[in-house]
């Protein structure tokens, strides 16, 4: 019989384990060894953890001061904020644990620090709470099992066999001036005394969508005490949103935090063009690149801030070219759009476009050098007190008056300008900036009036971001521009005496660019 013969039950191996239950199929894997004598060896002969006390992370004020922020904002309500389960890559295999990012601004936790934990900012009375606010706040998480225990070597989520060692309750408590207490006791925390606030009850409100765990305890406790869920749902995304627009401008330390991921980012950048040589001659010379800037960000950092975006060619003309599958070749353009994570979970968000073999030819200088003159306009509009949504104003217009000289645009530069015009967005789609800081599209749930809408105010950090993008297949343009795609971005500071670019050491002048590459290669990279 023919394989395309074959019926499809044939497909199957006969059915020879049908008592075994599907929740134990995936311990068929690690072939652990389960006698007693085994159980008994394994909980005897390790030496004790350390118990040591850290000092208090630098973060540990700063944090404080941000929940206090938040209590200030919510008296009287208990507050949950998860931080959130690990998440599943392939069937028993998880993505390396991030924390979300409110979780992390509230506590100071970064890197892969306790899944599952949970923040709880308990209602007090007025001024009665932590630093004279009105919320006692604890830190709910799994303490790992002791090594006389079968979850130190049998649990390959959990177990500190196979993770490693975590920070005892005490050791946060001491690094963090948190108070901490045991994942078990959450339960009882959140729905105890929870109700109709109107009839006596504690409202709570919850960081949703973030812990399906903690979403189903606080809206059991909701139905259980005939709380609205509809009503508590519109509280609770007002709670999101404020967690947003509390990190719309950065302190100190979370400006140093920005500062180191940006430098780290500027020495993968200078990693890639010491790489573009051999990426040129590889057949995936995009995934050379991105493993390159990948390197950079895990040595000096945490990971990397978003996938990045390696994108050569025509590549380049698509907004988020992630596959990074593309070749490299002499005479083309590599947009370059990455970020590295530090280890507190603050990203930098960089691009500069690279003439592959050192030079950039007439036509792709003359749309480079407009791309530079929008991002340079949008900076000079980037000052203290200016609405955010003028920077993308500034930028575009200068856009658009190259398009118009060029003769590209359809219309008059006027009409195109105009709100029912618009025609040289065709080019340049995306908006011009956006907030920055522990999500690489920071602040999004912010509301308009503090975003778009919101004035420019000391410790904001955002980006600068103008392009133009000439598709190959774009026959409104002559075949000169075609497959032309040129992105300039820089992660900005604003001070109170104006904008400061933070990624200024990595060049941006055609000029200034070639003779960077030239300097790496040791030649003129021809």
């Amino acid at each position: 019989m023919s394989t395309d013969d074959t019926a499809p039950a044939d497909l199957f191996p006969p059915d020879t384990a049908e008592g075994q239950p599907l929740s134990s199929r995936n311990a068929n894997r690690p072939q652990r060894p389960d006698s007693d004598a085994f159980r008994a060896f394994m909980a005897e002969g390790w030496a004790a953890s350390s118990s040591d006390l850290p000092a208090e992370s630098p973060v540990a004020a700063h944090a404080a001061r941000r929940r206090r922020a938040v209590s200030e904002r919510f008296p009287g309500e208990r507050l949950v904020i998860p931080a959130g389960p690990f998440k599943v890559r392939s069937n028993d295999t998880d993505y390396r644990y991030r924390p979300h990012s409110g979780f992390a601004h509230l506590t100071g936790l970064g890197l892969d620090h306790e899944p599952e934990a949970v923040l709880v900012l308990e209602p007090v009375d007025h001024g009665a709470g932590d630093d004279g606010g009105n919320h006692t706040a604890t830190l709910y998480f799994r303490e790992l099992a002791g090594r006389d225990t079968a979850e130190f070597y049998a649990d390959a989520r959990y177990g500190e066999f196979w993770i490693g060692s975590r920070l005892s309750r005490a050791q946060v408590t001491a690094q963090l001036a948190l108070e901490t207490a045991d994942l078990g006791e959450l339960e009882v925390a959140i729905t105890k005394d929870a109700g109709v606030p109107a009839i006596g009850g504690t409202g709570i409100r919850l960081l949703r969508e973030v812990d399906l765990n903690a979403d189903a305890l606080v809206d059991t406790s909701r139905i259980n005490t005939g709380v609205d869920l509809e009503k508590a749902d519109a509280l609770d995304a007002i709670l999101a949103e404020a967690l947003s627009e509390l990190r719309l401008v950065k302190d100190a330390w979370e400006v140093e935090q920005m500062e180191a991921a940006v430098a780290a980012t500027v020495n993968g950048f200078h990693e890639v063009v010491r790489t573009l040589p051999r990426a040129m001659t590889h057949p995936r010379g995009e995934r050379v690149v991105e493993g390159a800037f990948f390197t950079r960000a895990r040595e000096e950092g945490n990971d990397l801030g978003y996938d990045t975006i390696a994108a050569s060619g025509n590549n380049a003309t698509t907004l988020h070219w992630i596959r990074n599958t593309g070749d490299l070749r002499a005479g083309e353009l590599l947009l370059l759009d990455a970020g590295v994570e530090a280890e507190s979970l603050y990203t930098a968000d960089i691009t500069r476009t690279l003439p592959i073999n050192g030079t950039y030819t007439e036509i792709q200088r003359k749309v480079y050098q407009a791309v530079l003159d929008a991002a340079d306009a949008g900076f000079a509009a980037a000052q203290p007190g200016v609405r955010f949504r003028e920077i993308h104003l500034a930028a575009v217009t200068v856009l658009a008056e190259n398009l118009d000289r060029w003769g590209l645009l359809p219309v008059s530069l006027e009409e195109a300008l105009a709100d029912e015009g618009q025609h040289h967005r065709r080019w340049m789609p995306h908006g011009t900036s956006h907030h920055l800081g522990m999500d690489v599209h920071d602040c999004a749930q912010a509301k308009r009036d503090l975003y778009l809408d919101g004035v420019l105010t000391e410790g904001m950090v955002f980006t600068i971001e103008p392009g133009l993008y000439f598709k190959a297949e774009d026959l409104a343009v002559p075949e000169e521009y075609r497959g032309i795609g040129v992105r300039i971005e820089d992660d900005i500071l604003m001070t109170s005496d104006g904008p400061v670019n933070l990624s200024a050491a990595l060049p941006r002048d055609p000029d200034d660019v070639e003779d960077w590459m030239a300097g790496i290669w040791g030649s003129t990279g021809e």
